[in-house]
């Protein structure tokens, strides 16, 4: 079997993607069977292709369906957990920046009530 190319993966539809995953599954199977009965070198390379294979396999897959998800929250106020941004624990909850310009009202009528005062210097 010929190694699996992700461009031509790309234009499957799901369900031949989940057939061609079980056909690789199986073939990587039997490779380690033959494995354990100490098959033939050229049998033992094919193993990590398959692996390869089968993994380019479900990352196609699974962008297929983060697609379906974009497209299907496009729009909305709330995005998916699956599409939001990872990052760290601490930059998901930090204020936003509306949030950390706003100021208590004390301090807003202090600012109000007692300007800056402006100097005229002579030199």
């Amino acid at each position: 079997m010929v190694k699996v190319k992700a461009y031509e993966l790309r234009k499957k539809e799901p369900e031949a993607l989940q057939k061609q995953l079980e056909e690789l599954k199986t073939e990587l199977s039997h490779l380690r069977v033959a494995k354990v009965a100490g098959g033939a070198p050229s049998k033992l390379s094919k193993i990590r292709v398959f692996r390869k294979d089968v993994a380019k396999v479900l990352t196609i897959i699974h962008e297929k369906k983060r697609d379906q998800i974009k497209a299907a929250n496009k729009g909305k106020k709330y995005l998916a957990f699956d599409i939001r941004p990872k990052l760290t624990r601490a930059l998901r909850l930090r204020l936003t920046k509306e949030q950390a310009k706003k100021l208590p009202l004390r301090i807003l009528k202090k600012k109000l009530n007692f300007p800056q005062r402006k100097f005229a210097v002579a030199n």
